[in-house]
């Protein structure tokens, strides 16, 4: 006797399931047969992503990354890399991500090829080429003004195009400045015209734009801290240019100076900190160092870090970090060692716990910089000359941090005055040479020197050399057809 079975939905679903398929495998069977290896399901491997697409490459970018399609041969990978002029780096894997990173920060103002072409996936397929072009961003800086129409203004000097841009209006006085990490702005502190003639010295904190790596147009002015209530002394911004502080004065009582942070467009914040004077932000942007009677104190800005603060009695002043954060420049005024009297010496201090004496001088440590890899110092340091009377005479050296071989670089006219600023991809330094007034010079001008004396004239000086500046064949220095002062790169 027959048995029949009715077929269930799940039945149904199975065979038009089994009916699709078949289908669509004898299509692609005939596609291939027609089409060969230029259908898209037999596609090749290719390059998916590349992080430095449309980005223009700073001191900060070390390792470009090529993220693929597949799993590759990573030998032929390696092999068929190229970039042209050539880019000293390392490869190293993370699955199907390739990343290559420098030996050293591309040199600003550079642009480089980049191709793949005849490396292999995993399976043996050739990838599709990868070609890309980079752009390192261009060499410029900003500076004060000193003559005619750009005396006391902040001017923006692109290097790379050769284009110069006043960005400050003439009623303002710029005093101090820094740069944001992306360029874009600069922070500056400045007095009204009238009030500098007369002496005083009301100056507010602003922004202005640059121009530089954005959509935004220069020369926008924003005005970030008034002085109604307290006198503006100087300020500091955090390498990730999220956070300012200043230092201020009461108005009422100037013997009351503190400490107050600025973040996320919000008032100021008061630190709990004891009076201080010069300070600084470590890299991280979570930590101040101030300089107090007995020594350095290393505070937290952040509620959530950590509570413990640090305190370095040995030393009287924090020069610079290493970018990392893993070294600092610090100066011991030597008040504790007999022999050392009347001198000064400057240490390198690392959070390995290294504090080795690189210098021992009888005049002052003006100024240090870390190059990028931290393998350097390079300081403006004086000692004094015996004549008639006792001057500074000021140097540049460049300091060897693992040998501590000290090399000198150059030597400047007495009692100058110097701003050192070494660039981003540590390849040029920019100085200037001040001109003060003499009795048969007339004091036209309301800029001054920290000594008081007025400023005629400042010529600006660059001085191009490699990682170290120590090779013979070193040292290419050229005036700058520039008349300004404290010059400093920008990013």
């Amino acid at each position: 006797m027959a048995i029949s079975r009715r077929l269930t939905p799940i039945d149904r679903i199975s065979i038009l399931t089994i009916i699709v398929l078949s289908v669509l495998l004898a299509g692609l069977v005939s596609a291939d047969q027609v089409c060969g290896t230029d259908c898209w399901f037999k596609a090749n491997a290719r390059v998916e992503d590349f992080n430095w697409e449309d980005k223009r490459i700073s001191a900060h970018d070390r390792a470009f990354i090529l993220t693929f399609s597949r799993p590759m041969d990573r030998q032929t990978v390696e092999e068929n890399l190229s970039i042209e002029p050539d880019l000293p780096g390392k490869i190293s894997w993370a699955g199907r991500r390739m990343a290559y990173t420098l030996e050293e920060p591309m040199p600003y103002g550079t642009e480089y090829d980049i191709q793949l072409k005849g490396a292999q996936e995993r399976l043996g397929s050739e990838i599709n080429p990868f070609q890309a072009h980079i752009k390192a961003r261009d060499r410029a800086f900003v500076y004060l003004g000193v003559k005619g129409e750009e005396q006391g203004r902040l001017i923006l000097f692109n290097l790379t195009q050769q284009e110069k841009t006043i960005l400050t209006p003439p009623e303002l006085v710029v005093n101090d400045f820094e740069s944001y990490p992306q360029r874009d702005r600069i922070l500056f502190t400045a007095t009204p015209q009238d009030d500098w003639e007369q002496g005083e010295m009301e100056q507010k904190l602003y922004t202005v734009t640059t121009g530089l790596n954005s959509d935004t147009a220069p020369r926008e002015l924003n005005l970030v801290l008034d002085n109604q209530n307290d006198r503006i002394l100087d300020f500091q911004l955090a390498p990730d240019g999220e956070k300012i502080v200043v230092r201020r004065a009461n108005k009422n009582d100037s013997g009351e100076v503190s400490f107050w942070l600025l973040q996320d467009n919000s008032h100021p914040q008061r630190l709990e900190t004891d009076q201080g004077g010069h300070f600084m932000i470590a890299p991280d942007s979570q930590t101040l160092a101030i300089t107090q009677a007995e020594g350095i104190n290393l505070i937290p800005l952040e509620d959530n870090s950590d509570p413990d603060n640090s305190f370095l009695p040995q030393y009287g002043q924090v020069l610079t970090f290493s970018s990392d954060g893993t070294a600092a420049a610090m100066i011991n005024f030597n008040t504790q060692d007999v022999e050392k009297q009347y001198t000064r010496s400057l240490y390198l201090v690392t959070t390995q716990g290294v504090q080795k004496e690189l210098v021992n001088t009888d005049g002052s440590i003006r100024s240090c910089e870390f190059n990028p890899k931290a393998t350097h110092l390079y300081c403006v340091l004086t000692e004094m000359v015996e004549g008639e009377s006792y001057q500074e005479q000021p140097f540049l050296i460049s300091i060897d941090l693992d040998t501590s071989e000290v090399t000198p670089i150059m030597t400047f006219p007495k009692r100058q005055q110097i701003t050192m600023s070494l660039s981003p991809d540590g390849h040029g330094i920019l100085f200037d040479q001040i001109s003060t007034a003499t009795e048969s010079t007339p004091d036209e001008t309301s800029l001054r020197t920290n000594a008081g004396e007025p400023i005629i004239g400042s010529r600006l000086w660059l001085l191009i050399s490699g990682d170290s500046f120590t090779d013979d064949d070193s040292g290419k220095l050229e005036e700058l057809p520039l008349v300004g002062l404290a010059p400093q790169w920008l990013p």
